[in-house]
């Protein structure tokens, strides 16, 4: 039997459009003021809904928090991973700074939440910057070759260059860093092209 529908939607079509307002009126909240501002009455207000539907998918608040994060973090790793999936590596790193970039400016609510500062998103952060360190040390070896650094030498040095991007990078989307977005763009990729010699540069200070 066909599930039932009203207005051209089935129960489940409802709930999940309900779920995706939810989440957009916390990124508009966080966005505007942080996380403190996500109330269920204001997140609910802002999606135009009754808070028993709030109930409907999420247990509380920090489920919504932690739900809408994961989902933002899902769609930043879909297009850096579509990036590298369609440059070849000799034009990748500035396409996946651009990238980033693009990403984080295109919709300003993205940057709020994934450097919200609320406990509950700690670990989210440590799994993301661990993932993308990864992703960073997998790509030197492909674009170096046998020019990229051991394996250890590597992973150390994609975790250092991941982690000070995504501070000042933070710092850049809260106006703390006072810089255009061409400047931005052209520091990081000159930074990541700096570290590909990494193999070179602990050759010299090792003798």
């Amino acid at each position: 039997m066909a599930p039932r529908t009203y207005a051209g939607e089935t129960a489940d079509e409802r709930r999940q459009r309900r779920r995706a307002a939810l989440m957009d009126a916390a990124l508009d909240l966080v966005a505007d003021g942080g996380w403190d501002r996500a109330t269920v009455r204001a997140v609910c207000t802002r999606a135009r809904l009754n808070d028993r539907y709030f109930y409907e998918s999420f247990a509380d608040r920090d489920a919504l928090l932690l739900a809408t994060w994961d989902a933002t973090a899902a769609d930043a790793l879909n297009a850096l991973q579509k990036t590298i999936g369609d440059t070849s590596p000799d034009e990748r790193v500035r396409a996946v700074v651009e990238s980033v970039l693009d990403f984080f400016t295109a919709d300003r609510r993205r940057g709020a939440l994934m450097f919200e500062p609320h406990p509950a998103l700690r670990a989210r952060r440590h799994d993301m910057l661990r993932m993308v360190s990864a992703i960073v040390a997998d790509q030197a070896t492909e674009i170096l070759g046998e020019r990229a650094a051991a394996a250890k030498d590597r992973e150390l040095g994609a975790l250092t260059l991941v982690s000070g991007t995504m501070e000042v990078f933070a710092g850049w989307l809260r106006g703390e860093v006072d810089v255009s977005r061409d400047h931005l763009a052209d520091f990081l990729v000159a930074i990541v092209n700096t570290t590909g010699d990494l193999s070179g540069a602990l050759a010299r200070e090792r003798r």
